[in-house]
């Protein structure tokens, strides 16, 4: 192949994207920690939600294990942007090269996709927005951009992944 191909081009920089995205946002939360660290803290601890819910003994209230699930969070999301540099770094490097190695450096790119949806999806969905019942907070909800995020890393994912249309 001589010329770059479009639609390679497009899925290495949705990946780059995503990449930067998750990277954003593991540096914000860095630096600056307390910020999203009071979100942790507000969920965790359930002080927000109905007043009187029977949900309340699943409350934790200890800063230690809000610095940790806070901490674990950070991690993730950070794994989840160098996953996917790391599978755009790949793809551009694959870009002029036959379909079956392009598709092989989009390898990286449903492992991203994962560590993302774990983030996301089970950590602000299933944990946050289930068990510790953060639906009933007004000001500590993430679960809208949580699933905006997950929705857009799917869909990404799927794209990615198509095997490419052979020209006729």
């Amino acid at each position: 192949m001589t010329g770059i191909n479009g639609e390679r081009l497009s899925k290495t920089v949705m990946v780059a994207a995503f990449g930067c995205f998750g990277l954003i946002v593991m540096f914000n939360n860095v630096t600056d920690y307390d910020s999203n660290y009071q979100f942790v803290r507000h969920v965790l601890s359930m002080d927000t939600t109905f007043p009187h819910n029977q949900l309340m003994w699943r409350a934790i209230t200890i800063p230690v294990i809000w610095h940790l699930g806070y901490g674990m969070i950070i991690a993730c999301e950070g794994i989840t942007g160098m996953l996917f540099m790391l599978a755009a770094a790949s793809m551009a490097r694959a870009l002029r090269s036959d379909p079956a190695t392009f598709r092989t450096a989009t390898r990286l790119v449903p492992w991203g996709t994962m560590v993302g949806f774990l983030v996301w999806f089970f950590g602000f969905t299933v944990v946050g927005g289930e068990w510790f019942a953060m639906w009933q907070s007004h000001l500590w909800n993430g679960q809208q951009p949580a699933f905006q995020f997950i929705s857009m890393m799917i869909l990404m994912c799927i794209y990615v992944r198509k095997k490419e249309d052979v020209p006729n």
